[in-house]
Parts: structure tokens; sequence; C-alpha cells
């Protein structure tokens, strides 16, 4: 399971703050509304109880019954002809009172109160009676100076539905109010993470080989000193890798010279009269020399690549002329080896925006591989195809090829196959990445398709060519 994002994190932890306040905070809520509610109601009841109790007192109903008379009956419509005509629920039938004398004498009461039998002791106060299949709320207030002892009842269904319609008030709330509050945080917590967005695209769109400082606009006070912290690193790279890369061009311009002279020197005593063992001694030390000499050239060349500054600025470059003079510049040395060469070029013309000296330096690089790792009387093929808005280079010999296992690692500097029988420093194929570096091109080590052997295929975008100032660099 991969870890959570920074944004996945933070939006979960406060959604978890929030249910762990809200949902508290709303159970709460519940149960102090519903305490205030039934207090309400009581606070009605009682208040009702002692209105009717001062009416009665100022003769508001003219008088009590005297002793066998019935007493006065409220009517109450049902609650079907009271929704009929009022279009709307009432809670008439779920309300009562009664008023009866101190002894016990039924005064006045509502129809649904009728029947409620008398209490069996005359105290005011709250009782919860169970009357005709229902539970009640009933508030007794006993007048002895008035004579009346007045009960007034609320029917308990009546209050669940007051206390259900705020449970689910109060629980749509939480029910709507969490998801939406979940997506609201979702896209502040991604709104307040657009700075990282930003300097992840700059990081991820920024060549490796830039000088120029990251530029993060309005950036945060926080992601200030990680933006400095990230451009100080980054110049601190920059300046070791232009060290190293200073370095192998020094050493290896420092070298042409003292080689160029002693190859003078020894060309100068082959000239004389020599035994055949000295002239063959020194026949083989200027090959030696002449090997060595050829290291050094790639080191300039792939220190030049490296820098930068080897082809100047891009231009169109016809691909089939830039092989055309790489096989003529090495035909000496296809001759010599005895290979079996061959060139396919489907097109008399593929141009690409790019750097001739570099694009010369891949073809040079990868023929001279291919030569090195191929047996006498070896074939190595070089093909030029276009394909939509690609240049596709292929060198395809008949070696005994790189396993699939060991291709990575190939690309690294001095890096030699143990089954090499050429006499390379290993540079050659580190040239050929850093020009296809250079031209955003695609390198892939393949099988031969005759099974035997190694295919090497470049692809090179028509103008696909990257500024050298801004150029990724080789590790």
């Amino acid at each position: 399971m991969s870890p959570l994002s920074l944004r996945g994190r933070l939006r979960w932890m406060i959604i978890a703050v929030l249910v762990a306040v809200l949902l508290p905070l709303g159970l709460y809520s519940y149960k102090s509304t519903l305490k205030e509610t039934r207090e309400l109601l009581d606070g009605r009841l009682a208040q009702s109880a002692r209105t009717l109790d001062v009416l009665i007192q100022n003769g508001g109903v003219h008088a009590l019954r005297k002793p066998g008379q019935e007493p006065l009956i409220v009517p109450i419509i049902g609650r079907e002809a009271e929704e009929l005509l009022l279009h709307a629920r009432t809670y008439e039938t779920e309300v009562g009172y009664q008023v009866f004398d101190l002894h016990g004498q039924m005064q006045l009461s509502t129809a649904n109160f009728a029947r409620l039998p008398l209490p069996h002791t005359l105290i005011s106060g709250f009782e919860d009676y169970f009357f005709e299949g229902y539970g009640w709320r009933v508030f007794t207030l006993v007048d002895e100076s008035n004579g009346v002892v007045i009960r007034m009842g609320e029917r308990d269904d009546s209050r669940r539905d007051i206390t259900h319609a705020l449970s689910v008030d109060l629980g749509l709330t939480q029910l709507i109010g969490l998801p939406l509050l979940a997506l609201l945080v979702g896209w502040a917590v991604g709104r307040g993470l657009d700075p990282l967005q930003r300097l992840t695209q700059a990081l991820a769109s920024r060549a490796p080989g830039s000088r120029q400082p990251i530029q993060l606009d309005r950036a945060p006070q926080e992601l200030q000193p990680v933006v400095q912290a990230l451009n100080s690193q980054l110049g601190r790279l920059e300046d070791a890798l232009e060290r190293e890369r200073r370095f192998s061009a020094d050493v290896a311009h420092e070298l042409r010279t003292p080689l160029a002279s002693t190859m003078i020197h020894l060309d100068t005593a082959m000239s004389g009269e020599l035994s055949a063992d000295t002239r063959a001694r020194l026949s083989s030390a200027q090959l030696g020399l002449s090997r060595l000499a050829r290291r050094i050239e790639q080191l300039l060349a792939l220190a030049r690549l490296e820098a930068g500054v080897a082809a100047g600025q891009r231009s169109e470059v016809d691909l089939v002329v830039v092989a055309m003079n790489v096989i003529d510049e090495l035909a000496p040395l296809l001759g010599e080896s005895g290979v079996d060469f061959a060139f396919l070029e489907h097109e008399e013309s593929l141009k690409v925006q790019g750097y001739e000296a570099a694009l010369a330096a891949l073809l040079r690089n990868l023929i001279e591989n291919a030569m090195h790792h191929v047996p006498s009387q070896g074939m190595v093929q070089l093909s030029l195809e276009r394909y939509a808005a690609n240049v596709v280079l292929e060198v395809i010999d008949n070696g005994p090829g790189i396993p699939a296992e060991r291709r990575a690692s190939v690309f690294a500097r001095f890096h030699r196959e143990a089954s090499s029988s050429g006499d390379g420093y290993g540079l050659g194929l580190s040239i050929v990445q850093r020009a296809a570096q250079l031209h955003n091109a695609t390198i892939e080590l393949l099988d031969a398709p005759s099974g035997r052997g190694l295919r090497v295929r470049v692809t090179i975008p028509s103008s696909g060519a990257v500024d050298i100032a801004s150029s990724p660099d080789m590790e």
C-alpha cells in the first residue's frame, strides 16, 4: 500500500478533527435543546393552568358547577376534520385540561380529558400518566383559596414529534454538512498546497544543466527557505560538475602536446636505419601512442559536449551528409579491420535541427564501438530512416551483443564489457548518450534481427534539439 500524499494526509486529518469536534458538539446541542424544549413545554403547561385559574377566580367561567350538575365538556374537533378545515396538522387532540373542586367534583374538562382518572392526592406538580393508549405529561395546580384543582396535560407523542424534528434537523445538518466540509477542505488543501505543486513543476521542467535559480512567484513564507536551499544546493552541484568538466578538458588538452611531440620523435627515429627488432618495438610503441591519442580526443570531445560549446548555435543538419562524412573519415580504419560495412539510407536527405559536431560524434562512436566488438570478417550496418516527425538511426552488428540485464550500465564512463575484444576505454557510448541528450533523442539497445549481435536504435526528433546552455549533463 503506497503512503498517502501530503495533500491526502492534511485532508483526512482536518476531516478527522472536524468530525471529532462537530459530532460531540452536535450531540451536546441536541441534548441541551431537548432539555430546554421539555422545560419550555412544562412551563407552558404550568402557565396555562395558572391562566385558567385566574379566569375562574374572576368569573371567567361564570361559576363552578353545583353538586349533581354535569360538568362542562369542551368539545374537540378530531384531527382529520381539523386538518381538512385548516389544511394543516393540528395538535388539538394532543392537549387537554380538567377543572374540579377540592371534593373531586368535575367542573370543566376538554373532551379528551373527561375520562382521565382523578389523582389520589392533591399535590401541585408534574406527573406522567398512561391513558387510553397514550402517555401524558400532566401538571396539577391546587388552588385552595379558589377551591379548584386544575390539571393541564400534553400527550407524549406530541413532544416526541418535536424531539424527532430536532434530531432530524441536527442529523441532516451533520449528514449534509460533513461531506460538504470534506469537499471544501479538499479544495482548500489543494489550493493551499498549490505552491508545492508549482515548485514540483518548476523542478520537473528544469534542465539539469541549467544554472538559472528556481523562481517561485508569491511563494509562501514556509517555502521560501526550501527554494533558497534548493537553489544553493543546485548551485553547488553545478559548480562541482563544471570543475569536473574543466578537469577532464584540461587533462586531455595538456596530454595532447607531449603525445604529439613523442609521436614526431618516433617517426623521426623510424625514418633512420634500424634493426628489424628495434623497428618492430618502435612500431608497437607508435601504435600504442596512436590509441592513447584517440582516447584523449574522445575525452576532449566528451568534455566539449558536456561543457555545451561543441557546436555553437543549432542549425539544420542533414544526417545523410553527416553519415557520409563520418564514413569517409573512418574509411581507412574500416579497410584495415576487414569488417563488412553497409550503409542503408532510404532518403537522399534527412534533416533535423541540431548540432552537427555532436551528431557526427554520435555516429562516429556508434560505428567505432560496433567495429571493436565484431569478430574478424564481421558485419556492421548503419541505416537512416524517417518515421513521422522523427529520424531513426540504427547501427547493427553481429558481435557477442550485450545481455539485457547489463544494457543500462554500458553508458557509464569507462565501462567496458568483459566480452569486449577492442582496445577502447569505455568512453564511446558516454559520448553517444551525451550527444543524444543534446537532441532530446532516445537510445535503445536491442537484439540484432539475426538473433546474434546488438542493434542500437537512436530516435531523433526533427526539431528536438535543446539549447546547449541549458542542456542536461551526464553523470
